[in-house]
């Protein structure tokens, strides 16, 4: 099968090729498709591609003995690849599970600094290595995060082309109705891709076998490894806190309010105890932690209560695999995704909101009957986004918009399964449009 195309391969490329060009360190989740994707850049793009795996490779750690001069580490590496002729401005060092060895980090200056070598870094930055990671390497990298798979990429791995994308986003941007055709076939897409999330093997033995065989054990696999990648790097913090906390996070979501209550994992537990649970799990791109909104106003960033917080799953797809077999039999044998409390469907869109560059807020007002799924911003409005399971009425959204107390809130958006439209007030856009969001919501900016 081909390899999958990835957003990350054209980073890499305009990476390359910028200006004063620092090495560059990728950060995300095991198995998302980080190692491929370096590979797959550095095999295409240089005429000299050096791997090095510190967890599998750890005499190459000795690598760095002579110091951290750029001169010094080539020689040390051509004694151990005399095979390999390293050639200046023209090699591709790519030090992978670099939290095996933090003198990786130390030595990005000196390679910044000469300049004639590009070097990537990967691995699972957790714990007390990452942070040593990123004291050792401040000033001198630039970090990406990668995630799993977005819905544009599984849709590129099915064989959808660009100008099939374009032409959704066109519908989207001149707000007309999709084809009936092209809905219906989007919307299997997507519910396909709910079930299956974005983790790279899984989408690719999905579509090889053209049905959802295998591909339970491998998302339950993936959910122990994590459990494993807990227990090895959680470092200083308490691994029984951060353990109970991942287990719980699907019987929160389950719930009719969804919060993540700490006094309910543990009795007598503390919120003030978790807080570095929920920052572990995030760093570790395992979690998308929603934090409730004190008051709708803007900037967002300052306006968050961090007591107050839903934890979704970073792919839905594990979020499916974590549940109990029955639910999971449901899913995939009549696709009823509405079972579960409409948690599926926020996770998924909580997740395609944070693959579009975006923090996740809520907000829920018992006394007026207010309750919101997520908040997004444009550059002068507050945009209330409301996931509906089923096409229902809006209440929230419409007292949101109509009342004179929200001055920043202009409009709201609802996604739901109903094709195209605005009413004046919120636009509806069918779930799977969510990848497009920030886009539409960029363009109408400019307009």
């Amino acid at each position: 099968m081909e390899r999958l195309r990835r957003k990350i391969d054209d980073y890499l490329v305009e990476w390359k090729n910028s200006d004063n060009k620092m090495p560059l360190i990728i950060k995300g989740a095991r198995q998302i498709g980080k190692t491929n994707a370096i590979r797959y850049f550095g095999e295409n793009n240089y005429k000299v591609y050096i791997e090095i795996n510190f967890a599998f490779m750890k005499h190459f750690k000795s690598i760095f003995k002579d110091g951290f001069m750029p001169d010094d580490i080539i020689k040390n590496i051509s004694l151990k690849m005399p095979e390999v002729e390293i050639i200046p401005n023209d090699t591709l060092i790519f030090f992978d599970e670099m939290q095996e060895c933090v003198s990786a980090a130390t030595s990005l200056k000196a390679f910044r600094e000469d300049g004639r070598y590009d070097v990537i870094c990967s691995g699972s930055l957790m714990g007390i290595n990452y942070k040593e990671i990123e004291s050792n390497s401040v000033g001198n990298k630039i970090d990406y995060i990668m995630r799993s798979m977005d819905f544009e990429e599984f849709l590129w791995a099915k064989g959808y082309k660009d100008s099939q994308i374009e032409d959704m986003y066109s519908c989207m941007k001149e707000l007309k109705p999709l084809s009936q055709v092209m809905y219906d076939v989007m919307l299997n897409n997507f519910r396909d891709y709910m079930i299956v999330g974005g983790m790279p093997n899984i989408v690719s033995t999905f579509i090889k076998n053209n049905n959802f065989s295998g591909i339970l054990k491998m998302q339950e696999q993936i959910l122990l490894d994590y459990e494993e990648d807990i227990t090895k790097y959680a470092g200083g913090l308490d691994k029984t806190k951060i353990l109970s906390a991942y287990r719980k996070i699907p019987v929160f979501l389950g719930n009719e309010n969804k919060k993540f209550q700490v006094s309910k994992i543990k009795d007598g537990a503390r919120n003030r105890e978790y807080v570095g649970v929920v920052e572990w799990l995030g760093n570790a791109g395992i979690v998308n932690a929603c934090y409730s909104l004190d008051q709708l106003s803007l900037p967002l960033k300052g306006n968050y209560n961090t007591d107050n917080y839903r934890l979704y799953f970073a792919d839905t797809g594990l979020l499916i695999g974590s549940l109990e077999e029955e639910a999971q039999n449901d899913l995939r044998n009549n696709e009823n995704f509405n079972t579960y409390k409409g948690a599926i469907y926020e996770n998924i869109i909580g997740d395609m909101l944070v693959k579009e560059g975006y923090d996740l807020y809520f907000y829920k007002d018992d006394h007026k009957r207010i309750e919101m799924d997520f908040f997004i911003r444009d550059t002068n409005s507050l945009i209330p986004v409301e996931v509906k399971a089923n096409d229902n009425s809006t209440p929230s959204l419409n007292n949101l918009i109509d009342s004179n107390n929200y001055k920043e809130i202009k409009y709201g958006i609802k996604l739901c399964n109903k094709n195209i439209g605005f009413n004046g007030k919120f636009y509806t856009f069918p779930y799977f449009l969510t990848f497009l969001l920030k886009r539409f919501l960029k363009e109408k900016d400019n307009k």
